[in-house]
């Protein structure tokens, strides 16, 4: 006896059963097919924005890139290759997207250098990005700064060195994306910090250009590896590490390895003596180091220097220690805090300014939860202070403490999103960047509607500046000279 889908099927069902199936399968792989050559056309912000119905994730998250003439950056980057002798070789700065040279799992030879590099290429797939300006929440300007002003920071003709800057903001005034705010909805990244383009004077032996000056820059929000601790519109996000997970998979898989790795030193240190810097708490932090059977030191010294370039060697120290010291470096910040924390080691700084007023976005408020603060001015030869102050952490809080910096983790890394899907993603150090930069568009915005003085109850500056006055004791550190 014969089912009646049995009769169904013998009778032309069949076609019709297998249409309805097929149907649909072969819409899903044409949009996908189509995503796909979209995403390697030469005008990837038009391409999404034709598919950008797909998806109600990207209202009020659309970001308009524009499309700089190439001497704005591609151009850049060609002339300027070797960038200089103490970077060295930057011609494969920008391979894998900014990334530089694949090494396998993940891990990649990133320059600290490349944010602008890997921003650039992550908003080419930036998943709500738009050609349609009136969709746009915020506005990208791709231009290459840190690439730019590297070969003449000082030392040169400063008109020659601010020419580019000004042709920049030329360039953008004249654009009709600019009148409606002012550029007020206008980002960019600088893969450099803050004070190589915040020249004082017009001498031209001092140092760097004067592109945070220019009006134009000072209405945009700029994201640099180390921001001014007295300006509203730098903020800081993380530099760029050697790691780069493709998944979420990849990346709960690391943090898993050094959540649970053995540690054999208290503390350690990787970096060399600055004999010409007048701050002797790095001379005092490598004596230290040296005295204490508790500390690993990575000398970075003279031949040595490669040692800290290395992603395996850095890797090993950090992933191999309680407490990685984290002193100034030439400036405030040091690439080094963030290399220690995607190792699972607790950083320990010495000034609020390596740290704590930086990275507001991305690092938590209560920096007693993932770090150590010891006030560089109770660093004295031959003290001990420093094996003194950690050993009296239990290893119960230190354990505790090391879980908020592998929790941190996702925060802190830009992941390799080149090749993975939906599936695969988590919200990076970029992720977080653009939201927060959306967000404070869409503030300044409310701000004038209202009448509200621009930038005036900006809550994470507000929260930079509590901490510079003095809100916990701090204000010493940032006397402006």
């Amino acid at each position: 006896m014969l089912t009646p889908m049995t009769r169904y099927l013998r009778h032309g069902g069949r076609r019709t059963l297998s249409r309805l199936i097929c149907f649909p399968i072969a819409l899903y792989c044409l949009i996908r097919l189509l995503l796909f050559f979209s995403f390697r056309s030469s005008s990837p912000a038009t391409a999404l924005s034709l598919f950008s119905f797909a998806s109600s994730r990207c209202d009020g998250r659309y970001v308009f890139m524009h499309d700089l003439p190439p001497r704005f950056n591609a151009d850049l980057l060609r002339d300027n290759c070797a960038l200089s002798p103490w970077v060295g070789d930057a011609c494969h700065f920008a391979d894998n997207g900014g990334f530089g040279t694949d090494l396998g799992d993940g891990w990649y030879v990133t320059s600290q250098f490349a944010l602008e590099f890997i921003f650039h290429d992550r908003m080419r797939r930036y998943e709500c990005l738009t050609g349609d300006p009136a969709r746009a929440a915020a506005f990208f300007v791709p231009f290459y700064a840190g690439v730019e002003i590297l070969p003449h920071l000082w030392g040169t003709n400063t008109t020659v060195r601010d020419a580019v800057a000004l042709d920049l903001v030329r360039w953008l005034r004249a654009r009709p994306e600019w009148a409606a705010m002012g550029g007020r909805d206008h980002f960019m990244v600088a893969g450099r910090i803050t004070c190589d383009f915040r020249r004082q004077s017009e001498e031209d032996g001092d140092w760097g250009s004067k592109l945070f000056w220019l009006p134009e820059l000072q209405n945009m929000t700029t994201l640099l590896i180390e921001s001014s601790p007295w300006q509203e519109n730098d903020v800081a996000i993380p530099y760029p590490t050697y790691f780069h997970p493709s998944t979420a998979g990849e990346l709960a898989a690391w943090q898993n390895r050094v959540r649970h790795q053995k540690r054999p030193w208290l503390f350690s240190f990787a970096g060399a003596p600055r004999p010409n810097n007048t701050d002797i708490a790095r001379d005092v932090i490598i004596e230290q180091c040296r005295a204490s059977p508790l500390c690993k030191l990575l000398d970075c010294a003279g031949d040595n220097a490669h040692e800290c370039f290395s992603p395996r060697r850095i890797t090993e120290l950090f992933s191999s220690s309680v407490f990685c010291l984290q002193p100034l470096g030439d400036s405030y910040t040091r690439r080094s805090a963030f290399d220690a924390m995607v190792g699972g080691c607790i950083p320990v700084f010495f000034h609020p300014g390596s740290a704590y007023v930086q990275y507001v976005w991305h690092l938590p408020r209560d920096f007693r939860n993932y770090s150590v603060f010891i006030p560089m001015e109770e660093l004295k030869p031959g003290n001990g202070a420093i094996e003194r102050a950690l050993s009296r952490i239990s290893p119960e809080q230190a354990s505790a403490m090391r879980e908020a910096v592998v929790g941190m983790m996702p925060s802190l890394v830009y992941g390799n999103k080149r090749t993975t899907g939906e599936e695969g993603e988590f919200k990076d150090a970029f992720d977080l960047a653009v939201e927060k930069v959306i967000e404070r568009v869409e503030k300044r915005k409310r701000d004038t509607k209202q009448g509200i003085e621009q930038d005036a109850s900006d809550e994470s500056y507000n929260w930079k500046k509590a901490l510079l006055n003095g809100g916990v004791g701090w204000e010493h550190y940032f006397n402006q000279k």
